[in-house]
Protein backbone atom coordinates (compact mmCIF):
# COMPACT_ATOMS: atom_id res chain seq x y z
CA UNK A 1 0.00 0.00 0.00
CA UNK A 2 1.40 3.36 -1.00
CA UNK A 3 0.92 6.11 1.54
CA UNK A 4 1.11 9.83 0.91
CA UNK A 5 3.37 12.15 2.84
CA UNK A 6 0.32 13.34 4.78
CA UNK A 7 -0.53 9.73 5.71
CA UNK A 8 3.00 9.04 6.95
CA UNK A 9 3.15 12.31 8.89
CA UNK A 10 -0.18 11.41 10.52
CA UNK A 11 1.39 8.11 11.61
CA UNK A 12 4.34 10.02 13.06
CA UNK A 13 1.85 12.23 14.91
CA UNK A 14 0.14 9.17 16.38
CA UNK A 15 3.52 7.79 17.45
CA UNK A 16 4.30 11.13 19.13
CA UNK A 17 1.00 10.89 21.01
CA UNK A 18 1.88 7.33 22.10
CA UNK A 19 5.31 8.45 23.29
CA UNK A 20 3.86 11.39 25.22
CA UNK A 21 1.30 9.12 26.86
CA UNK A 22 4.12 6.75 27.87
CA UNK A 23 6.83 9.23 28.91
CA UNK A 24 5.01 12.54 29.42
CA UNK A 25 6.28 15.79 27.96
CA UNK A 26 10.07 15.67 27.99
CA UNK A 27 12.31 18.70 27.83
CA UNK A 28 15.82 17.30 27.51
CA UNK A 29 19.14 18.84 26.58
CA UNK A 30 20.12 18.47 22.91
CA UNK A 31 22.91 15.93 23.58
CA UNK A 32 20.45 13.71 25.44
CA UNK A 33 17.97 13.90 22.56
CA UNK A 34 20.74 12.92 20.17
CA UNK A 35 21.51 9.87 22.30
CA UNK A 36 17.83 8.86 22.33
CA UNK A 37 17.60 9.45 18.59
CA UNK A 38 20.79 7.45 18.02
CA UNK A 39 19.34 4.54 19.97
CA UNK A 40 16.25 4.59 17.77
CA UNK A 41 18.36 4.77 14.61
CA UNK A 42 20.30 1.78 15.94
CA UNK A 43 17.06 -0.17 16.31
CA UNK A 44 16.11 0.69 12.71
CA UNK A 45 19.55 -0.47 11.59
CA UNK A 46 19.13 -3.73 13.51
CA UNK A 47 15.70 -4.38 12.02
CA UNK A 48 17.01 -3.80 8.48
CA UNK A 49 20.10 -5.91 9.09
CA UNK A 50 18.12 -8.79 10.56
CA UNK A 51 15.70 -8.66 7.65
CA UNK A 52 18.55 -8.73 5.14
CA UNK A 53 20.53 -11.39 7.03
CA UNK A 54 18.10 -13.53 9.08
CA UNK A 55 21.00 -15.65 10.33
CA UNK A 56 22.00 -12.66 12.50
CA UNK A 57 18.56 -12.49 14.13
CA UNK A 58 18.63 -14.39 17.42
CA UNK A 59 14.82 -14.38 17.54
CA UNK A 60 14.34 -15.74 14.01
CA UNK A 61 14.53 -19.38 15.15
CA UNK A 62 11.43 -18.97 17.30
CA UNK A 63 9.61 -16.02 15.66
CA UNK A 64 10.65 -16.37 12.02
CA UNK A 65 12.68 -13.77 10.15
CA UNK A 66 11.92 -10.11 10.68
CA UNK A 67 9.82 -8.44 8.08
CA UNK A 68 10.25 -4.95 6.75
CA UNK A 69 7.30 -4.02 8.97
CA UNK A 70 9.68 -4.00 11.94
CA UNK A 71 12.04 -1.71 10.02
CA UNK A 72 9.16 0.62 9.11
CA UNK A 73 8.00 0.75 12.72
CA UNK A 74 11.49 1.69 13.87
CA UNK A 75 11.66 4.43 11.23
CA UNK A 76 8.41 5.85 12.62
CA UNK A 77 10.05 5.86 16.06
CA UNK A 78 13.07 7.71 14.62
CA UNK A 79 10.83 10.34 13.03
CA UNK A 80 8.73 10.77 16.17
CA UNK A 81 11.79 11.16 18.41
CA UNK A 82 13.22 13.76 16.01
CA UNK A 83 9.92 15.65 16.27
CA UNK A 84 10.01 15.36 20.07
CA UNK A 85 13.53 16.81 20.08
CA UNK A 86 12.37 19.77 17.98
CA UNK A 87 9.38 20.30 20.29
CA UNK A 88 11.70 20.20 23.31
CA UNK A 89 14.11 22.68 21.73
CA UNK A 90 11.25 25.03 20.87
CA UNK A 91 9.97 24.87 24.48
CA UNK A 92 13.44 25.61 25.82
CA UNK A 93 13.97 28.51 23.42
CA UNK A 94 10.52 29.95 24.16
CA UNK A 95 11.35 29.85 27.87
CA UNK A 96 14.54 31.80 27.19
CA UNK A 97 12.80 34.33 24.97
CA UNK A 98 14.83 33.17 21.97
CA UNK A 99 13.24 33.76 18.59
CA UNK A 100 12.18 30.68 16.66
CA UNK A 101 13.55 30.10 13.15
Amino acid sequence: MTRTTADVLAEVGRERERQTAKWGVQTLDPPVWLMVLGEEVGEANQAALEHQFPVLDKRAAQDGPRTLDAYRTELLHVAAVAVAAIESLDRQRAGQGTAQP
